[in-house]
């Protein structure tokens, strides 16, 4: 399997954005990428209108089905393990698994997005991060540009580290067209300090697939995918 794990420092840091937008710089480059999202909750959120959910999104970058992308899915907006409880269907790890790759089969470059940040458990004693390293791939790791993120931000890059992941790069989003003086330092302070290269992707106003090519188009994808 060749393509990137996308993950972040936590919920609602710009994950599918990111994903997708890397999806949709890779299909303008002429490339057929695979995405999936294995586990999504929230699907009994109501919808918005300029963003459909994580799997729809997904699928719309990349030309697929949604139900290609996410292959188990969970109506409360809760983190996998519980809202796999709720629901009396556990996850299985090694089949969830197998059923990625099965589904990844000879196709071209593979985007995965994980959920929540690495440390969310889906199921006992297996979390996000297991997930990652089993798929072996490249990760990388979405990040808020603001206050805060720089102990966020270091302390993924650890735990990716520790497993051991091989950390891509980290993106800051949605980095502003005139970042503060702080969003500025943060960028240069995790590169710095954390021993990555960091990219940022602006500001995206809709689920548009030229836009999200177009906001990608400067993220070293190449590079990321070796």
């Amino acid at each position: 399997m060749h393509g990137l794990f996308v993950t972040g420092t936590g919920t609602g840091v710009g994950k599918t954005v990111l994903a997708a937008a890397i999806i949709a710089a890779l299909r303008a480059r002429g490339a057929a990428p695979l995405a999936f999202k294995p586990v999504v909750t929230g699907l009994d959120d109501p919808p918005d209108p300029a963003w459909p959910p994580d799997h729809e999104l997904l699928g719309r970058a990349a030309g697929r089905r949604a139900a290609d992308v996410a292959l188990i899915g969970y109506g409360p907006p809760v983190s996998p393990h519980l809202a796999a409880e709720l629901a009396g269907r556990p996850i299985d790890p090694q089949a969830l698994l197998a059923r990625l790759r099965a589904a990844a089969d000879g196709g071209g470059p593979v985007v995965i997005e994980g959920v929540g940040g690495l440390l969310v458990p889906l199921a006992d004693g297996y979390d996000v991060r297991r997930f990652a390293l089993a798929l072996g791939l490249p990760v990388v790791i979405a990040s808020r540009p603001g206050l805060g993120t720089i102990n966020h931000t270091l302390l993924t890059l650890e735990a990716a580290r520790r497993a051991p992941l091989e950390v891509a790069g980290v993106v800051l989003t949605p980095w502003p067209r005139e970042p503060t003086a702080i969003e500025r330092s943060n960028r240069e302070t995790i590169d710095h300090l954390g021993g990555v290269t960091v990219s940022t992707l602006p500001p995206i106003a809709r689920a548009d697939l030229e836009l999200l090519a177009s906001a990608a188009a400067d993220l070293p994808i190449d590079r990321w995918l070796g």
